[in-house]
């Protein structure tokens, strides 16, 4: 994947939010590879990075379908509300698919506490992308000292990943 995303593919698109819970009314440092219809952020996907993609995304699509089996294995099959394939893995969907690059900049170092599409989404998956090391040194493109991590809320429980996250990392 790596290094065309960064040098050849990587395009940031300007959207605007209604400012959520962070109060941030203009998002500008990720490239949207996939948009929920009728959703907000409304731009145009780019199909380029998406079908560069396209291993990764289908990757992370088993893995999810996976997870989401397992946290549903206790259910009555019979009632259940999700549709499966032909070995029982869930059938997944991406309402949003997008790469973000951070940076130690203000206003590039963090995605603050949001929603992730509430009432429409059962998980998300994220992925931690190698440093970029082609457009810029590694010393200057790392998070190293600054901080870093991913802190989530599953319903009102606050969880965190803190520290560096790994290449590819899940």
């Amino acid at each position: 994947l790596m290094p065309s995303i960064v040098t050849d593919l990587f395009q940031p698109q300007t959207v605007t939010y209604n400012g959520g819970v962070a109060n941030i009314k203009q998002w500008k440092i990720s490239c949207y590879l996939e948009v929920m219809e009728s959703g907000i952020p409304c731009t145009n996907p780019h199909e380029g990075l998406k079908s560069h993609c396209r291993e990764l995304l289908d990757t992370c699509n088993n893995l999810f379908a996976s997870w989401y089996r397992q946290q549903h294995a206790c259910n009555d099959k019979t009632t259940s509300s999700y549709k499966v394939d032909e070995e029982g893995n869930p059938i997944v969907s991406r309402l949003m698919t997008f790469i973000t690059r951070y940076t130690p900049a203000p206003d590039e170092n963090a995605l603050l506490k949001h929603v992730d599409g509430a009432g429409k989404v059962d998980g998300s998956v994220v992925v931690a992308l190698p440093i970029d090391r082609w457009t810029a040194s590694e010393e200057e493109n790392s998070f190293e000292g600054h901080g870093g991590g991913l802190t989530f809320w599953d319903g009102r429980t606050k969880r965190s990943a803190n520290g560096t996250r790994g290449p590819e990392e899940i």
